[in-house]
């Protein structure tokens, strides 16, 4: 053979060499080094309903106790500027999932137009979940609770359908038939012969649906990771989710009934995560798992239950169905034994959208959505190289009026609030007012400027919501 001919032989094998070596690099470096030994992570999402972002101890809470979650907190990363998708349910979980923000998922708002009735709005089957992501890389997949993004009619669009091998949850609407589906019924993987919710049998409905994750973890395979999404129930303000209960007796003359059960139920949640958590360390199984907790949306202001009356929000202003800080801005924890350092707090700007490329990278596979998020891995690991957003993004659709859109965007310190028949856009500076009390927009144009741009490019049209792509011109 002639020299050069080696010489060229020697040269591609090193080029090669280096391009698999390069490609390792890119795939995951942060994953391969620090969490990768052995079996995958499990992972393990737990959602609040309707928690504001002061409803823990751990975050300024004074009378409603929540031990386990604030030991939870000083044990891993408690987030001070962490989003949900949204300030009411169905689109903020459809981000969750997706990893899509509000501006570019299919679900705006609870309920859009399906063919000139307003109605709840499925995913799009291309729009691939969480779970789908995580089934695909040999992932258990279990999602026990409420998902709230399907419809009633087509079981397809229910969590078993989309990506969880186990699902245990409630439904609401009318079936394919027309009857009415009793919510209070847990549907087992779609069974129509499901299980009943009965008060008598239990303190809480969190209690009845944390039995069925012990039951799973009791009787998943052990050779495989597994991903456990608990959609709890609690604080929503619904009567017959408020179960009796004997705690804060104490207060009864000095509470109103409603107010004594709300704070009793957060307790009783906390009480369930501390159940659950104590079962993964009995098994084993907790130095390997990823425990992430969150709520769907700022704090409840219905069934006479007054948000304010235990400053649910805090100090910030609005609760459900606002888009000032507080209906989207959540408490965030996460714990990680030995891969995030206890006592940590974090004021990375981040979101829901950030969860699906996060645990794609724990799970060292990539988001299968060209998602709006960004992974926050290397913050929850203590690393230095983490990316940041430039700004966050937020839209709602409630009711068929223009004045149910609202979009919303933080860039840094600042926040900007538009709802749509207001023609205007606020300006908010949270550095200094992180209540957000004192419009500025009079005296920073070129910021409203900068703003209303990002307002315009991120809201795609819909067709289900009238007013997406906003509204700016009467």
């Amino acid at each position: 053979m002639k020299l050069s001919n080696i010489i060229l032989i020697i040269f591609l094998s090193f080029f090669a060499f280096t391009s698999c070596n390069d490609s390792v690099k890119k795939e995951n470096p942060t994953i391969k080094k620090e969490v990768y030994k052995g079996k995958k992570p499990n992972i393990i999402f737990l959602l609040a309903d309707d928690m504001g972002y002061g409803e823990l101890g751990s975050y300024g809470q004074k009378d409603i106790k929540t031990p386990f979650l604030d030991s939870l907190a000083s044990q891993g990363m408690r987030f001070t500027d962490f989003y949900a998708g949204t300030a009411v349910c169905s689109p903020s979980r459809a981000v969750l999932m997706t990893g899509l923000h509000t501006g570019h998922v299919t679900i705006r708002g609870n309920k859009g137009d399906i063919n000139g009735n307003w109605d709840r709005v499925p995913l799009k089957k291309s729009e691939k979940t969480i779970g789908e992501m995580l089934q695909n890389v040999g992932y258990q997949t279990a999602m026990i609770g409420k998902w709230h993004l399907g419809v009633p009619e087509d079981t397809s669009t229910w969590a078993k359908g989309r990506g969880f091998d186990y699902a245990v949850q409630e439904q609401w609407g009318k079936d394919v038939n027309g009857k009415e589906i009793d919510e209070r019924v847990h549907w087992v993987n779609n069974n129509q012969d499901s299980i009943f919710y009965n008060y008598n049998n239990h303190k809480c409905l969190d209690e009845f649906r944390t039995n069925f994750a012990l039951d799973y973890l009791d009787k998943k395979s052990t050779e495989k990771p597994f991903f456990l999404y608990m959609s709890y129930r609690t604080p929503h303000a619904h009567e017959y989710f408020l179960s009796k209960t004997d705690l804060y007796l104490d207060k009864i003359e000095e509470w109103p009934e409603i107010e004594r059960r709300h704070a009793a139920r957060i307790t009783m949640l906390d009480q369930q995560i501390k159940r659950l958590f104590t079962k993964l360390k009995e098994s084993g199984e907790l130095d390997n798992t990823l425990i992430v907790f969150s709520s769907d949306n700022g704090s409840t202001k219905e069934n006479h239950h007054s948000y304010k009356f235990f400053k649910s929000s805090g100090i910030l202003q609005g609760g459900k169905r606002d888009l000032y800080e507080g209906g989207v801005r959540e408490p965030m924890i996460a714990y990680w034994k030995n891969k995030i350092k206890a006592g940590t707090t974090s004021n990375l700007q981040s979101a829901f959208y950030d969860i699906m490329p996060t645990f794609a990278e724990v799970a060292g596979t990539t988001s299968p959505n060209k998602t709006d998020g960004i992974s926050i891995l290397p913050e929850l690991l203590g690393k230095d190289n983490q990316k940041k957003h430039d700004f966050l993004y937020f839209e709602i659709q409630e009711g068929r009026s223009v004045r149910g859109f609202k979009q919303a965007t933080r860039f840094g310190k600042w926040k900007a609030v538009r709802i749509a028949n207001s023609y205007h856009t606020e300006l908010y500076d949270l550095s200094t007012d992180i209540s957000e009390k004192n419009d500025v927009s009079k005296q920073h144009p070129a910021l409203v400027k900068k703003a209303n741009e990002i307002l315009k490019k991120e809201s795609i049209k819909n067709p289900h919501f009238p007013y997406s792509g906003g509204v700016f011109k009467k």
